[in-house]
């Protein structure tokens, strides 16, 4: 027996080396971890119950048959963060460059089947090569198996991706079809042809940083939601990160204990929307001032910037939080931020997590750039998405909802469960200089009647209260009590039940 235990620690212990110590000294060079370190890191102490430590592929061609390292270039398992069980698979760069063999993909995906099964997240920490040249066919055959994995998981358990190495070609497509990609600077990226290829085929010179990194995939491409400066500092925001959603669709989302009474006043508020219409502010300030201890997470916060989202806490449960920022592009709709909020409010409501919109919008960003991008579909996402939700929606309204952009924001008329405004809210078809130029064309000689127009369309339209007169506004409320009435009303929405019509599923304007 004393021989079959050695035996056993032996075998271990070659799985735990992957691909030997010079290849781990290398990774530690590049400042990276290595896939079991950050599987360590990444949970709680003590957690982690590997599963498949002794799978190898059963490749022959090209030699393969006499290179054979246990694990097979994949980490894989289930621990806890915070308590709460969670399914990891962790690629091994320094066994063949993390590259995805058939029995590879057969690890990742059986974590998958066992998480859809029990109702538990799956995080995969990607530092991959790509497929397994020298399987060919059988490699690209695992990644569809991954592939197909990702789709029956999508809305039935919460997906993360951290890219933490190379990930390129096919193996691109497992973390796009995840809910979250998170990035380490400078030392991952993605891309479906690399630098070469790109070259070749298009004469572009252009570095793997440029082309696909963390900086480029979370400024410009909103592939990936954040970005973090190392492996550490990763896997801890990873750890914060998943403290915010449920296990499942099925569950509510987490509690956590918080000192911060539901009814606190907040005065500043009333003085935070400038009396000049056109004067931006932050509508982060009025995030940090209404959330659970000032704890705001936002996502994709470099990308899409006139429109914010992320999540935070009330009385100690997850919300969504979903606003215009005036500070850019006047927080104006367009194709990038309607592509964003829409995403991230069906992940909302595919895991029961109530979504608080806060509206300051003078419309759709116009301009050619915009139509001949197809801002008519785009923009339709986010109408689609609001329209489709059934979780708990509440609207506050803070200054300007303007036109087609006030339905798309969570509007009563999307059924809105709760839509408040602030006195300083203006909710009409335009702006009034716009709308004066239109009714009162034949005016518009006599600067005088101008300004009395205008002045007379702002009294009329430009408040809240032809909308509250109308129900599409529950109450206008005093900015300072705008915490105590968002809890008061998620109090009331928590047991709330919506059902859409059974159809196999819509068909969102893609």
């Amino acid at each position: 027996m004393q021989k079959i235990l050695q035996r056993l620690e032996e075998q271990r212990t070659a799985a735990r080396l992957g691909g030997g110590q010079k290849r781990i000294d290398s990774q530690h060079a590049k400042g990276k971890l290595t896939a079991r370190e950050r599987v360590e890191l990444f949970l709680d102490p003590d957690s982690f119950e590997e599963w498949d430590m002794f799978v190898e592929h059963d490749c022959t061609e090209f030699g393969m048959d006499k290179q054979k390292i246990p694990g097979d270039g994949v980490v894989t398992g289930y621990g806890t963060v915070g308590g709460r069980p969670i399914f990891v698979f962790s690629q091994d760069f320094t066994v063949f460059g993390g590259s995805l063999s058939k029995n590879h993909a057969a690890k990742i995906c059986k974590i998958m089947d066992h998480a859809i099964k029990v109702g538990v997240p799956v995080v995969g920490l990607n530092d991959s090569g790509g497929a397994r040249i020298q399987e060919g066919v059988d490699s690209l055959a695992g990644y569809a198996d991954v592939f197909q994995r990702n789709v029956m998981a999508s809305g039935v358990v919460p997906q993360i991706s951290m890219i933490m190495g190379p990930c390129a070609g096919g193996a691109v497509y497992s973390p796009s079809m995840t809910d979250f990609i998170f990035m380490v600077r400078d030392t991952s990226y993605m891309f479906v042809t690399g630098p070469e290829v790109v070259k070749t085929v298009t004469h572009e010179e252009v570095s793997a940083e440029e082309l696909g990194g963390a900086k480029t995939h979370t400024h410009k491409s909103g592939v990936a939601d954040l970005a973090f400066d190392n492996d550490v500092e990763a896997l801890f925001m990873l750890r914060r990160f998943i403290n915010f959603l449920p296990m499942n669709n099925r569950s509510k989302p987490p509690l956590w204990p918080t000192n911060d009474p539901a009814d606190r006043k907040d005065n500043s508020l009333d003085t935070l929307v400038p009396a000049d219409p056109n004067k931006p502010y932050d509508m982060k300030e009025l995030i940090l001032k209404v959330v659970d201890d000032r704890n705001f997470f936002e996502l994709q916060k470099d990308y899409a910037a006139n429109i914010i989202i992320g999540f935070g806490r009330m009385q100690g449960s997850t919300v969504g939080l979903v606003a215009n920022q005036p500070m850019v592009l006047a927080g104006c709709l367009d194709i990038d931020s309607a592509k964003k909020g829409a995403r991230f409010v069906r992940f909302c409501d595919a895991f029961n997590i109530p979504v608080i919109t806060f509206v300051d919008v003078p419309g759709f960003l116009p301009g050619t750039s915009q139509e001949y991008g197809g801002i008519i579909k785009h923009g339709a996402k986010l109408l689609y998405a609001y329209a489709e939700a059934t979780i708990p929606k509440i609207t506050v309204i803070t200054r300007k909802a303007y036109g087609g952009a006030y339905d798309v924001m969570s509007s009563k008329h999307l059924r809105g469960d709760v839509n408040l405004a602030w006195p300083s809210a203006e909710i009409a078809v335009m702006g009034p200089k716009g709308a004066v130029e239109i009714i009162f064309r034949q005016d518009m000689k006599d600067q005088q009647k101008v300004d009395l127009r205008t002045q007379e369309y702002k009294d009329r339209f430009a408040n809240p209260f032809v909308a509250g007169a109308r129900g599409f506004v529950d109450d206008v409320i005093m900015p300072h009590s705008t915490r105590k009435r968002i809890c008061r009303s998620l109090a009331m929405l928590k047991d709330k039940k919506l059902e859409n019509p059974w159809r196999k599923h819509g068909n969102i304007p893609l």
